[in-house]
């Protein structure tokens, strides 16, 4: 298949020039260790890559990456907790200073929590149980759908504030938040015109950044 040869040829141009170029920086990575200050909650869409769109270097950014770049509230029941894990291991392993939640237009996750019914596959669904994480916000968009022009991109903003909020309720997180060690930001790509917006939490508004 060609897809997986394109990989491989993308690798030998990355192992002749980038890793080349940067041979000292993953020297470094490589016996010292990783301390990224950053943290990025993202999107698995293919379009939207944080490495891409921040323009970062090796051992920059500790990424997490799931659909609709969600974060669940801070619980510790039963079931596998893929990204309270990678979270706890940003925050406290690595002492990340700033979590990312960076969302994006057309977001696929965030059309289906706004289409409801069957997100996924027949009978138990991971991605509806997954998106029951903006059920509550999606409803707020829907109940007040003539305040909005656009409610895909209402909801995409609101799931971003989800996510802050949800972050917020991991006590390591609003512990470090309390002491001015670690900072929380919002964060929505447009893919087409390529303008990122950074959310503003005191009036709740996205801007876009010049």
């Amino acid at each position: 298949m060609p897809e997986f040869a394109a990989l491989v040829d993308g690798y030998r141009r990355f192992r002749s020039s980038s890793y080349t170029a940067q041979k000292e920086r993953y020297d470094a990575l490589s016996s010292e260790g990783q301390a990224p200050p950053v943290m990025i909650v993202s999107c698995c869409d293919s379009r939207v890559d944080p490495a891409t769109v921040f323009d970062t270097v090796p051992g920059q950014v500790f990424a997490l990456r799931n659909v609709a770049n969600l974060v669940p509230p801070y619980e510790t029941g039963g079931g596998l907790h893929g990204a309270s894990a990678a979270i706890e291991f940003g925050v406290v392993g690595l002492g990340v200073r700033h979590i990312v939640v960076l969302g994006h237009g057309q977001c696929g996750g965030i059309k289906a929590a706004l289409q409801g019914g069957d997100l996924g596959t027949p009978g138990h669904s991971f991605i509806d149980d997954w998106m029951g994480i903006v059920s509550e916000a999606r409803d707020h968009v829907l109940a007040h759908q003539h305040e909005h022009d656009d409610l895909q991109l209402a909801l995409e903003h609101e799931a971003i504030k989800v996510s802050l909020s949800n972050l917020r309720s991991f006590p390591f997180i609003a512990e470090r938040e309390r002491e001015g060690v670690l900072k929380l930001h919002g964060a929505w790509f447009a893919i087409a015109s390529g303008q990122l917006h950074v959310l503003d939490e005191t009036c709740g508004q996205f801007s876009p950044v010049s």
